[in-house]
């Protein structure tokens, strides 16, 4: 079986299984009602700088056995659109099945997929997710996808397949889209670009994020991946989002002249 070990363990997050899942239940809540939703994004920063907005979001919603994440390709390597092959990724936590059926269906669905390992092995954007999810949904199985194209019509034609691949599923799946927003920006402008893209998401319009995004020069990492689940969260009737936590570096670091900046949403 093939294993893709845990990349930065011990550098975003803690590389000790007991502190880590001490440190992961200290960042998820326990909120009286979950939300159904469909899709969601959540940052990918060390745990220290964001890990306190993707526990809120992991924990807000309604967790499935099956889920679909996807991030940025940072080190360039590999397709446009790399799937993490099957066999199973490990964290100091255990291992975590990636769907071989999944896996297919995504395939045979979005023809541009292409099964790469090369692309995940360093890539820490959807490593830092599944911690939360071991430990809030022990038994759950993924597909992992690395985008590293901004073509519209490629993140379109990936978004309409995750939906087809979910519709068709017998199991309901929650797709998770692993994105920081402005990068190394004073924290006033970062909110003030940010909220724009934040505008588009809660709209559920995956056109007007790509354009916005683009026309404004924000550096939200992950908009590319954000763009196919919000297509994909379209399809499968989602009407309307929520910002569940929005922050930046400087609540850690205390400078907030260049901050890295987080939000944290869900779709229904």
């Amino acid at each position: 079986m093939l294993i893709r070990e845990a990349a930065v363990a011990g550098q975003f997050y803690p590389g000790n299984a007991g502190e880590l899942r001490k440190v992961v239940e200290a960042l998820v809540q326990k909120p009286e009602t979950l939300m159904d939703a469909k899709g969601i994004v959540v940052p990918h920063a060390g745990y220290v700088y964001s890990g306190s907005v993707a526990g809120k979001v992991f924990s807000s919603v309604r967790l499935h056995k099956k889920c679909i994440i996807l991030g940025p390709n940072h080190s360039g390597r590999g397709p446009a659109l790399a799937i993490s092959p099957a066999g199973a990724w490990r964290t100091p936590l255990g291992m975590t099945t990636v769907d071989p059926d999944m896996n297919r269906d995504l395939m045979d669905a979005c023809p541009g997929l292409q099964e790469d390992s090369s692309a995940h092995r360093s890539e820490h954007c959807l490593e830092v997710q599944i911690p939360f999810l071991q430990v809030l949904q022990p038994d759950f199985s993924f597909s992992a996808i690395c985008v590293r194209t901004a073509n519209y019509r490629d993140l379109e034609a990936l978004g309409h397949a995750m939906a087809h691949v979910v519709r068709a599923g017998q199991e309901p799946v929650l797709l998770v889209a692993s994105s920081d927003m402005t990068h190394y920006e004073n924290a006033d402008t970062a909110a003030r670009q940010d909220q724009l893209a934040i505008d588009r998401v809660l709209a559920v319009d995956p056109v007007g994020l790509y354009r916005v995004v683009l026309e404004n020069d924000i550096t939200m990492c992950g908009f590319a991946p954000t763009v196919a689940v919000l297509v994909a969260c379209a399809d499968l009737g989602a009407t309307s989002g929520r910002l569940i936590e929005y922050t930046n570096s400087g609540a850690a670091s205390g400078d907030y002249d260049r901050v890295v900046a987080y939000a944290g949403m869900a779709v229904a």
